[in-house]
């Protein structure tokens, strides 16, 4: 009896053993679901799916479907939950068991969220019984039926537009000519004509004309014109064959004038989609490639509108939309660029190789930044020919290159900010005559074949800092660092920002030195510093604001650049007091009159400003090339300080070729 007894409990513990082990349609439903959130389909196909709906629906229709559909419309951040039953739920294997589940995604055209009920059903499989999912595609979407078509449909946002301080557009969206060719009427002889005018070649436009969908008398696009060449489009249009559309195109109205400011859009790299497909770029798309369409690409892009549809299989049905965003187009960008001034300034400078910027002095607002020569950014829209290309990479100019960005030696036109210094030290008295004779000068013998050397060693003496100006004599401010010492000059140059990175938002530009290392080793390094040469480099905009405290008795503000950054911020103050500011205005203002910046000194305009020559003399040489310079400001009515470069002006007539491209400047300043 006892063993029977024994033997009935073993079973029953068994059999109690055996169902513990069974799983609940509420546990498969959580592995299914687990599985499911990430995106484990295949796994979901093989083990979870019932009889009926693997017959239904192959591994294709599920996985490979899904797969691609989460890839397409950018499905991510999916997030399925199932509302959990009463704790004395009972389950009948002959019934489907019952859930409701909840269903959250974001995709390229904004969140998807449906409830749905889901039934699981028990059967044998392999000789395993459990519970299995019914599925059908409107777990996808609700609306989603077998032989349904899901699209996404794009409508793009227009790129937000670039404008000047008044909004006059730099960067806008405006039209241009879409070229094809009407195959049945075309001159075949005259390809070569059509690619050397489209910047192309006959071989790209055969791949256009052979491609499937053309016929005889189909317009066929084999390229674009901007809407500003006309004398182009109307020699395309005299060849037989030919014919234009007007489309959208982005245009730079200023051309060469703003391209290195600017820059221009491009098609899209295959290594910038990669970079940014998950931001919602396609191959089809233009970004930003050079200057501030680059920089600013975040703001100018704005959002293609996108909306994601089911075509029904069945005729006569309507689409269902699935989720629909609507496009938001870019922000117009406003800077402080007064266009004209810039245009004014960059064809004062008529393409010879230099820079220029000018600021506000009251505000640090960026009125102009120019480099010269520049190429025109409306070519790079319409398609840039690799033979044009190369043309502007080979030209001796450097058309491609943006100077303003970069920084080179100052010459003379630092010698306001050193004297500047020395005041401040009290080291320097302005009234305070020296005797200085001959053309150059050393120290002492200590200097070794080291001389300073002067241009005008005719300047009558005593040299006080008035004359040193108007004579821009080297010996007196080598003279004047010696008896600060290195490490004033040094600390002085640090104040007015040598050194630190230039605080201009949307833009990168080189950073103004003292020297390699940013000290000075040695009493002639300490000469040339002081007359900006030596390692000494500046940027041409930064050498536009360091002439802002000669003009506000001592600030110096942060230059600026978007307009609806805060102008008038602080960058540097109390760097100099009212009274040495007053003696450098008048200063700067008998350089003009009676110094060697003649071509400045007009009568209706009165211009103050301090001229200088950077020598870039190679060793062994006794003579290098020189880059003249000009920094300038109207003296009655100081709006604005410019600063110019110009590069290889030792032919030209020295710094004064420069002086009289800014003397355009102003006139055109003062007369509007």
């Amino acid at each position: 009896m006892k063993k029977i007894l024994l033997g009935t409990v073993i079973i029953l513990l068994v059999f109690l053993a055996g169902c513990r082990d069974q799983p609940t349609p509420e546990d498969r439903l959580a592995e299914y679901i687990s599985h499911w959130n990430k995106g484990d389909y295949a796994v979901m196909y093989e083990s979870y799916l019932t009889a009926k709906t693997k017959d239904d629906f192959s591994e294709d229709d599920f996985v490979i479907r899904q797969e691609k559909l989460e890839d397409d419309l950018g499905i991510s951040n999916l997030e399925v939950t199932y509302e959990k039953p009463g704790e004395d739920a009972e389950w009948d294997k002959e019934q489907p068991a019952e859930f409701n589940i909840g269903v959250k995604m974001e995709t390229l055209a904004g969140p998807v969220e449906f409830d749905k009920p889901i039934r699981l059903r028990h059967e044998e499989r392999e000789k395993e019984k459990t519970w299995f999912v019914d599925w059908d595609p409107s777990y996808i979407f609700p609306d989603l039926e077998p032989g349904d078509e899901i699209g996404l449909s794009r409508t793009e946002a227009k790129r937000g537009e670039i404008v000047d301080r008044a909004g006059i557009p730099i960067a806008k969206n405006g039209t241009g000519y879409q070229v094809g060719i009407v195959p049945e009427k075309l001159d075949e002889e005259r390809k070569p004509d059509i690619a050397e005018l489209l910047g192309t070649t006959p071989e790209a436009i055969d791949t256009s004309l052979n491609a499937a969908w053309v016929k005889p008398d189909l317009f066929v696009p084999v390229g674009n014109t901007p809407k500003n060449d006309a004398a182009r489009l109307e020699q395309l249009l005299e060849i037989p064959g030919i014919a234009a559309r007007e489309v959208g195109m982005r245009e730079y109205p200023y051309g060469p004038a703003l391209a290195h400011l600017t820059g221009y859009i491009g098609a899209i790299s295959a290594e910038q989609l990669e970079k940014l497909e998950d931001k919602g770029y396609s191959e089809t798309d233009q970004i930003g490639r050079r200057g501030l369409e680059s920089l600013l690409e975040d703001r100018l892009r704005g959002q293609d509108g996108m909306k994601i549809i089911i075509r029904k299989a069945q005729e006569g049905m309507e689409p269902v939309t699935v989720a629909e965003r609507a496009p938001e187009d870019g922000e117009t960008v406003k800077l402080t660029i007064d266009a004209e001034l810039q245009k004014v300034t960059y064809d004062s400078m008529k393409e010879e190789p230099g820079t220029a910027a000018s600021v506000d002095p009251e505000t640090g607002e960026v009125l102009t930044l120019v480099s010269s020569p520049a190429y025109d950014p409306n070519e790079f829209i319409t398609g840039i020919s690799g033979d044009r290309y190369r043309e502007l990479e080979e030209d001796e100019k450097t058309p491609l290159f943006n100077r303003f960005a970069q920084s080179y030696a100052p010459g003379s036109t630092i010698k306001p900010i050193t004297a500047a210094i020395g005041m401040e030290a009290g080291t320097l008295d302005p009234a305070e005559g020296l005797t200085i004779k001959g053309k150059t000068w050393q120290k002492d013998s200590s200097w070794g074949a080291y001389r300073v050397s002067r241009v005008h060693p005719e300047a009558p003496n005593p040299i006080d800092l008035n004359r040193a100006m108007i004579y821009s004599d080297n010996i007196y401010f080598a003279q004047q660092a010696l008896a600060m010492g290195k490490d004033t000059l040094i600390e002085g140059l640090k104040q007015f920002g040598f050194g630190e990175p230039i605080p201009l938002e949307a833009m990168e530009l080189k950073a103004s030195q003292i020297s390699n290392d940013g000290t000075i080793g040695s009493e002639g390094q300490l000469a040339d510093t002081s007359f900006g040469q030596g390692q000494m480099l500046t940027n041409i905009l930064h050498l536009a604001s360091m002439y802002e405290p000669i003009l506000t008795g001592g600030t110096m503000y942060k230059p600026t650049l978007l307009f609806d950054e805060e102008d008038g911020q602080v960058w540097k103050e109390e760097m100099i007091d009212p009274a040495q500011a007053e003696t450098l205005r008048s200063t700067l203002r008998n350089v003009v009159l009676d110094g060697f910046a003649q071509s400045a000194n007009l009568t209706d305009v009165p211009i103050a400003g301090k001229t200088g020559t950077a020598e870039l003399k190679a060793a062994g040489e006794d003579r290098g090339k020189e880059n003249g310079y000009f920094v300038s400001y109207p003296a009655e009515d100081p709006s604005f300080i410019l600063a110019m470069m110009v590069e290889n002006i030792e032919d030209n007539g020295g710094s004064d070729y420069v002086a009289a491209m800014s003397a355009e400047v102003h006139r055109y300043a003062s007369g509007r």
